[in-house]
């Protein structure tokens, strides 16, 4: 069965994080709105002119029958699916809640930008901005990289994994948290790096899966740039 993924063309966005699950899994998948006619499908299912459940915003997955929104959502329905998260109970919840701390970060990390408003472009909240960034530096920042260090910390033997003793999705998602803070931050985290040398380690390490680096380097992996989430302004970084 081939999964169907909906969300905004050109930008990683939160679209990345479903996308690195599905091709570590090797998944037959497609990228809808990268598609003919995609971005039309797309906003007919969000405005409603198609049967059954009316998603929010995109990111949306369809699985056959299914319609599922938001990324954690995605991911927990994925997980077991594609072998990327753990058997019991137990450590599905435990995934799926540190799924959606990663979403409270990835939220935390857009409003350095954006501030005040979504609907206003940077250039009209850059003063508010600065102010953001400079808490979301010295005190966010370090906060969550401390919370994932400790979290990694308990598998401290052999492979990193943030969840149980085999990779999940949660570890696939920590290293595009990475990957955007390099873009975003790039003082910043050069300068935190090495306080937190476990979530150093899983991003090397899950940038060296076979199935990664292959998406890492073809034409189905979207760059960072000033439309997303991590965005690059150069005032809003120091070390």
């Amino acid at each position: 069965m081939t999964y169907e993924l909906y969300y905004w063309d050109g930008i990683p966005g939160r679209g990345e994080f479903v996308r690195l699950a599905l091709e570590q899994a090797g998944a037959d998948y497609v990228d809808v709105v990268r598609e003919e006619g995609g971005t039309a499908r797309m906003m007919a299912v969000l405005k409603g002119r198609t049967k059954g459940f009316v998603p929010f915003a995109p990111p949306f997955l369809k699985d056959g029958d299914l319609l599922i929104s938001h990324v954690a959502n995605i991911l927990l329905h994925l997980g077991g699916k594609l072998g990327l998260a753990p058997k019991d109970e137990a450590g599905r919840l435990e995934a799926n809640s540190l799924q959606l701390s990663i979403t409270d970060f990835v939220a935390e990390i857009h409003d350095v930008h954006h501030p005040i408003g979504v609907s206003l472009y940077y250039e009209d909240q850059k003063e508010e901005a600065l102010r953001r960034a400079e808490d979301f530096r010295d005190e966010r920042l370090p906060k969550f990289l401390g919370y994932y260090e400790g979290q990694l910390g308990k598998n401290a033997k052999g492979e990193i994994h943030a969840v149980g003793e085999t990779l999940t999705y949660v570890d696939l998602s920590l290293f595009h948290v990475v990957e955007g803070l390099h873009y975003a931050f790039p003082k910043a985290i050069a300068a935190a790096e090495p306080d937190y040398p476990m979530l150093v380690g899983l991003h090397a390490q899950v940038k060296a899966l076979p199935n990664i680096k292959a998406y890492l380097a073809s034409g189905r992996r979207l760059a960072f740039n000033e439309q997303g989430i991590f965005r690059h302004y150069p005032e809003l970084d120091r070390a």
